[in-house]
């Protein structure tokens, strides 16, 4: 049997590497941003630059350049310091220097080791790390984000070596010494080897970036930044490349350029603008929002599906990326540190610190901002205006062009099949009633950080269910790095759900085009609510009943079936049809709604079960509510993946949800699938699944 892929997914399994990749590299750094947010704010008051530097002798000594013989601070650490007369002095040595060379440098490590190996790997990449930066003179970010991970991957390598023939009572014992050894030496390694190969590629890259400067060539970083930003590489950007980068030149300079690449909040700001003025339909009435939870909330992931509906705005980022860029690489600007999230009050206030050049240089910025919004805005405009009279005619005809463009691209990027796509519509606007095949108690919304357009879209969310009057549901945000599969539902946007799915494989998962405003959000709010109401209702008129029949007889054994060889997704698609037209449930009309069902996602739900059922829009050939099985042990290839149980589902008025619900339950227990496998009989596979039906 031929197994084909859908177009573009060799493309999408790319992007999704590149991707986590990336957040990997930036993982390292997000979590850890409030120290950075912290060291800035120090150096930009109380260095002998800054707003209090010399103000008072304590800011002197918090500065770290107050002289030990005219300050007494009993216990402060010193250092030897030379005046310009040549002569020497104690000097305190204060916050800034230390922070900078040892604190963030062994934060990074340690997240990058926890990343990789939990707490042990954490600590013994933090002691391997500070290795290299005694064995450097020169903040060791690159040194933390690769000494970090490559320390805990040994350490990971180590433990597999005497795992499980450790003797009872020895563990603690081995496991401490063999990770203090082994941080020892990797400390050394690091003092000797690390250190001066990270001078070397410190170097190099810096060099990089002042031959691009030299050479007027900043501003075509731009043609890469932006549309790796749309593509969620934004803070794989900005904190995994640029903010190391970044603050080695802040310990020289005060201030560095990279900081303002990608975290510009003019770009964004002047495409939701011009989608404000000339868009159309729901991409216009929810753009001035968007704007300004972008603008002040510094949320970039906001404006991304507005560029991903008109791809060609994608030049419009571009251009003002590269304006900004140019704008601050002519007149000098930059930040003290970096911006994060990237709104125009945490630009403001890195731009404003005295050793970045102060009110004058925050001038600057200032300009970079409103040239590379007003660029963008001007370029969006032509590009909309250009498609105006399209985007009106197809609005009039009953077309969301905002929501059909997003479909259009997740067609590109190849098949969703997503766990969760019975809760979706054909497109991104339909009204939809949503199906689950189990108890939804905990959601989580994820993003790339998890700090910023997740935090929005969950609160929207809480919002709408505690309207709803609905009680028992928990809606949190996370980074995708950060998920455990405990939730029961996790919504993304549609560029991150492969990442997620990889991540939380026994979670249902939904695709959602934009956090802010998305109508599948009240599908899943009348999803909760129907499950809520479901059991209560059936609590005691379905439970004498439930196992003599089923269920109410959505399930019954003339709809079991076991078939010893294969079929293709089309003939099972067929079977289940057949039987629940057979069964009254559902019209023959039924069959096209599945096909359908299947072009918009697929229902291969994992464990070797597919869930076949069609559209809403298919809800007058629903009948009544009836499930059929067809197990074929030679298996049905569903779009590459393995099916073995085919459970077609026809549900009116809630009534199957329940014994779907113990069904996915069923098949997340890998013991219980195996039971299910080895069922020799129709009446042997009935008894399992009837089982369920009374629990």
């Amino acid at each position: 049997m031929t197994t084909t892929s859908a177009p573009g997914a060799g493309l999408g399994r790319a992007r999704v590497h590149v991707q986590r990749f990336g957040t990997f590299l930036s993982g390292m750094i997000m979590p850890n941003i409030a120290a950075f947010i912290a060291w800035g704010f120090i150096t930009m008051l109380f260095i002998s630059a800054g707003w209090l530097g010399g103000w008072h002798p304590v800011s002197d000594l918090l500065g770290g350049f107050g002289d030990a013989g005219q300050i007494n601070w009993p216990g402060a650490m010193t250092a030897l310091a030379q005046a310009e007369d040549g002569t020497t002095f104690q000097q305190y040595v204060g916050l800034v220097g230390p922070m900078i060379t040892y604190l963030l440098p062994l934060l990074i490590a340690n997240t990058a080791g926890r990343m990789v190996y939990g707490e042990r790997g954490g600590v013994v990449a933090t002691i391997a790390t500070m290795g290299v930066i005694v064995g450097t003179s020169i903040p060791m970010f690159l040194g933390a984000m690769i000494m970090g991970p490559f320390a805990a991957y040994v350490t990971k390598w180590m433990d597999r070596i005497w795992e499980g023939r450790i003797k009872p009572g020895f563990e603690m014992l081995v496991n401490n010494f063999s990770a203090g050894i082994l941080g020892m030496l990797l400390a050394i390694l690091g003092f000797f080897v690390f250190g001066p190969l990270i001078i070397g590629l410190s170097a190099i890259l810096g060099g990089a970036v002042g031959w691009l400067v030299s050479l007027q060539l900043l501003p075509i970083a731009s043609v890469i930044v932006e549309p790796a930003k749309v593509l969620f590489l934004n803070n794989a950007i900005n904190h995994g490349v640029f903010t190391p980068l970044g603050i080695e030149q802040v310990t020289e300079a005060g201030k560095s350029i990279l900081f303002l690449i990608e975290a510009n909040p003019g770009p964004g700001v002047g495409l939701l603008l011009a989608f404000t003025f000339f868009g159309v339909g729901q991409a216009r009435s929810s753009a001035p929002g968007a704007a300004i939870i972008q603008f002040l909330g510094g949320i970039h992931e906001i404006y991304f599906p507005y560029a991903l509906s008109k791809p060609a705005t994608i030049l419009a980022l571009i251009a003002g990326g590269a304006t900004g860029v140019a704008t601050n690489m002519i007149f000098g600007g930059g930040l003290a540190f970096p911006a994060a999230p990237g709104s125009i009050i945490a630009v403001t206030a890195a731009a404003s610190s005295p050793a970045a050049g102060g009110i004058g240089n925050l001038l600057i910025v200032y300009l970079s901002v409103v040239l590379a919004a007003t660029v963008t805005f001007l370029i969006t405009a032509v590009i909309l205006r250009a498609s105006r009279k399209r985007d009106l005619a197809a609005e009039a005809a009953g077309a969301d062009t905002f929501g059909a463009a997003i479909s259009q691209t997740q067609a590109n990027k190849g098949k969703e099949s997503s766990v969760l796509g019975s809760l979706g519509g054909a497109t991104a606007g339909a009204a939809t009633t949503a199906v689950a095949t189990a108890p939804i108690r905990s959601i989580v919304f994820a993003c790339d950080a998890g700090m910023g357009s997740s935090a929005m879209g969950a609160s929207v969310l809480r919002n709408k269910i505690k309207s709803a009057g609905i009680d028992g549901i928990t809606v949190t945000n996370a980074a995708i790095a950060n998920l455990d599969g405990s939730a029961d539902l996790v919504i993304t946007q549609q560029q991150l759900t492969d990442r997620a799915r990889a991540k939380s494989p026994g979670s249902m998962h939904l695709s959602v085009d934009n956090f802010m405003n998305s109508p599948k959000y009240d599908e899943v709010v009348q999803l909760v609510s129907a499950q809520a109401q479901a059991p209560a209702g059936a609590a005691d008129a379905g439970a004498a009943s439930a196992a003599a029949t089923g269920s109410a007889g959505v399930l019954t054994l003339d709809r079991v079936r076991i078939h010893s060889g294969s079929a293709t997704r089309d003939e099972a698609l067929k079977e289940a049809a057949d039987a629940l037209v057979a069964a009254g449930a559902v019209t023959p009309a039924y069959l096209q709604a599945m096909h359908d069902r299947e072009q918009s996602v697929s229902t291969f739900m994992g464990n070797g079960l597919a869930i076949p059922h069609g559209t809403n829009d298919a809800k007058d050939a629903v009948l009544g509510s009836a499930l059929s099985v067809v197990r074929y042990d030679g298996g049905v290839d569903w779009d590459g993946d393995r099916a073995t149980f085919v459970i077609g589902i026809a549900g009116k008025d809630g009534d199957h949800l329940q014994i779907l619900s113990q069904i996915a339950e069923l098949f997340s227990d890998e013991d219980d699938v195996a039971r299910l496998n080895a069922a020799a009989t129709p009446e042997e596979l009935y008894e399992l699944l009837s089982a369920v039906n009374r629990a």
